[in-house]
């Protein structure tokens, strides 16, 4: 007999059906005994009764979270004992045989909650069994159905998907890179992609056009706040595009994401609202305001453009010596400044008043994506590193790679990522983007599921050509 879901028992009264799942329930009546099933898509009530007394026998030796097959019949439920309120709560099934295919020891924690009472420490190191809790798989479910809407959206607009490889080269882009050594190439590195902002950009060069990706991105940053070593970014680019275009695809998307995904949800005000870095600073001392009008109606989402950033900052002043101010990047060295801009930029001239092309989504006080229009010509880019104090050396032993493939031919283009996991967890209305990723890292960027990181053998480090003068102890508990 072919197991059917528990969603689709409710069609075939009368008929005898086989279903598998776990115990998430049991009580136990003497004569009768009345166990929920549960299986992913919900809950059937099973009864075990004399009528089958072998079965009975058995059936009285399950617990919570065991594993089973059971076939009988589909029955309606006696009046008195209907459940309009759940899915199901009209049928029960009449047990007939039963199997147990795995049992379970006593579990660590319950998963009939919604789990907010349970330290995050026991249920990042039990993460499966923290997902088996309904909240937990709705989550999940709504970010498969969120990046199943994106892909559908953008191959209609003619976007293609590429994947970008996760092994490259270590170079400057704002955070520390997690690196991997070589084993054929002793003493060199590859590196985890803080993002596929370069790769991207030569699939411009390239001519693919409108190019997306659901992409893993590594940043080996200070934990602070709501962070993850590992996250997702909805990456994409567009060529022979100006700001608006890049701004006006997403901000369809994001409309029609909300409209079909998450229809019980109101965006507050469309178009997107458009606010300069220095408005958004003035009015609301932020670059990321929440402009709700009731912050206090969970299913409001004020959705707003932050445009018109410095594309330079001051690490320090001008020193008491006579040195010269050091400048870095606000968002991203590869950003193209504001088409007026262009000349103060080549003459490296008032860099604290230049401007960047670059543009912000913000939702209800969060930044969920930014991006800019791309400096396409290698001698614009080049300036930009000349201003950050980059030696020609540095410059070229970086990214020649880029340089070069501008000279050949680059149109002008220009993209965006989104952060996905923060999109997704203001969504579900979940106050950390850990309640939507499937296996996450504690706030201190360790994997107590798995005991990550954790130290490798002498023969692995050999054949790294690693080794240390004193082995480092580990820092985090659990490692």
């Amino acid at each position: 007999m072919i197991r059917i879901k528990s969603i689709e028992t409710a069609g075939k009264t009368g008929e005898r059906v086989l279903l598998s799942g776990w115990v998430h329930s049991k009580r136990d009546h003497g004569k009768l005994i009345f166990v929920d099933l549960r299986d992913r898509w919900g809950i059937v009530q099973v009864v075990f009764s004399p009528q089958n007394n072998e079965v009975l026998q058995e059936a009285q030796r399950l617990r919570g979270e065991w594993v089973i097959s059971v076939e009988g019949e589909i029955k309606k439920r006696p009046e008195n004992m209907v459940n309009p309120n759940i899915i199901n709560g009209e049928i029960e099934l009449e047990a007939q045989k039963l199997v147990v295919l795995n049992e379970s020891k006593t579990i660590p924690f319950a998963v009939d909650t919604d789990g907010y009472e349970i330290g995050d420490e026991s249920r990042m190191k039990h993460r499966y069994i923290d997902l088996r809790r309904e909240r937990m798989k709705k989550n999940l479910l709504l970010r498969d159905k969120i990046t199943a809407f994106v892909r559908n959206f953008l191959h209609v607009e003619d976007f293609v998907e590429i994947e970008t490889p996760i092994l490259t080269k270590s170079t400057p882009e704002g955070a520390r890179d997690y690196v991997v050594p070589s084993r054929l190439y002793p003493g060199n590195f590859y590196a985890l992609p803080q993002s596929p902002q370069q790769y991207k950009q030569l699939l411009m060069v390239a001519g693919l056009e409108r190019y997306f990706q659901i992409a893993r991105c590594f940043r080996d940053e200070d934990t602070r706040g709501d962070r993850q070593p590992e996250f997702t970014q909805l990456d994409m680019e567009m060529s022979f595009v100006k700001r608006e275009d890049v701004m006006r695809v997403n901000e369809q998307l994001l409309i029609s994401l909300v409209q079909k995904i998450m229809p019980s949800k109101k965006i507050q005000e469309i178009p997107f609202p458009i606010l300069s870095y220095k408005e958004a600073m003035e009015k609301f001392g932020s670059d990321r305001p929440d402009l709700r009008k009731d912050k206090k109606d969970k299913d409001l989402l004020a959705f707003c453009w932050v445009v018109d950033f410095p594309f330079f900052s001051a690490e320090c002043g001008p020193a008491s010596g006579g040195e010269k101010t050091k400048w870095t990047f606000t968002h991203n060295p590869f950003s193209s400044p504001k088409p007026e801009y262009r000349e103060i930029l080549m003459n490296k001239e008032k860099i604290g008043e230049i401007l960047t092309s670059q543009y912000d989504v913000i939702l209800n006080g969060f930044e969920i994506g930014g991006g800019s229009i791309r400096n396409h010509e290698p001698q614009a880019l080049r300036k930009v590193f000349e201003i950050m104090g980059y030696s020609d050396e540095r410059i070229d032993d970086n990214f020649s790679h880029m340089l070069e493939a501008l000279s050949n031919g680059a149109p002008p283009h220009g993209g965006i990522a989104w952060g996905l996991d923060r999109l997704v967890a203001i969504l579900a209305g979940e106050p950390n983007i850990r309640e939507v990723i499937a296996f996450p890292k504690t706030g201190d960027a360790r994997d107590l599921m798995m005991n990550a990181p954790s130290q490798i053998d002498e023969k692995q480090l050999k054949e790294l050509y690693l080794s240390f003068t004193k082995m480092p102890r580990p820092s985090g508990r659990g490692v």
